[in-house]
């Protein structure tokens, strides 16, 4: 109930009627993973590089939808933040304005769910962007994978600390790491991560 109070009192300061689809009853046979490269890890002050997103359906990943959106810079890209995402300055060339890249993802992502990493900071970072340029918030339905894994986790480490860090996940799921710090590489190892983890009960029926 306070949840759908929440999306009706954002859903009234919509100032863009065309993304009025944002707030339609979620499909919950999609879901979209996204992942945002930025200048640091401070929404107020930092700023989006790039977008990478992808589409689940049912149990496939369709990377063949999926888009990976560079963001034109207005200052030059520290060097502290190259060493991460390894994105420098001169790498932007075809990139796009903030404000069509914004539009572009918010009609990717429409209505689906949200499922990410560090999902918090990514929807912050996209909020600080379409807060004052459309009056809302993102709207859509969220599932953060390091919930997902605590959950599945706990059972086998009941009174123990759970190492919730991304390339350990990935590492006890078993699974392959692409090249690290690429907003795209970065959804598609996460959506990965959702659909095995949301296909065992739990980490101890998996190791039988």
């Amino acid at each position: 109930m306070f949840e759908g109070l929440i999306k009706k009192w954002n859903r009234k300061h919509l100032k863009d009627e065309r993304f009025s689809f944002l707030f339609d009853d979620t499909d919950e046979d999609e879901i979209v993973v996204f992942d945002c490269e930025t200048t640091g890890l401070n929404p107020k002050v930092d700023n989006i590089i790039s977008i990478g997103a992808v589409k689940i359906k049912g149990n496939r990943i369709l990377t063949n939808e999926a888009i990976h959106i560079f963001v034109k810079q207005e200052e030059q890209i520290s060097h502290e933040s190259i060493t991460i995402h390894k994105i420098r300055h001169c790498d932007l060339n075809g990139a796009i304005d903030i404000e069509e890249a914004i539009e572009k993802f918010l009609y990717y992502i429409g209505n689906r769910k949200l499922v990410g990493y560090y999902l918090e900071f990514d929807v912050a970072m996209i909020n600080k962007y379409i807060k004052p340029t459309f009056g809302i918030t993102l709207p859509n339905k969220r599932e953060e994978i390091s919930a997902i894994y605590y959950d599945k986790k706990i059972s086998t480490i009941p009174q123990g600390h759970i190492d919730l860090r991304f390339d350990t996940i990935l590492q006890d799921l078993a699974l392959p790491k692409l090249q690290a710090h690429d907003a795209l590489n970065d959804a598609i190892m996460t959506a990965i991560m959702y659909l095995k983890l949301t296909h065992i009960k739990s980490f101890e029926i998996m190791r039988r």
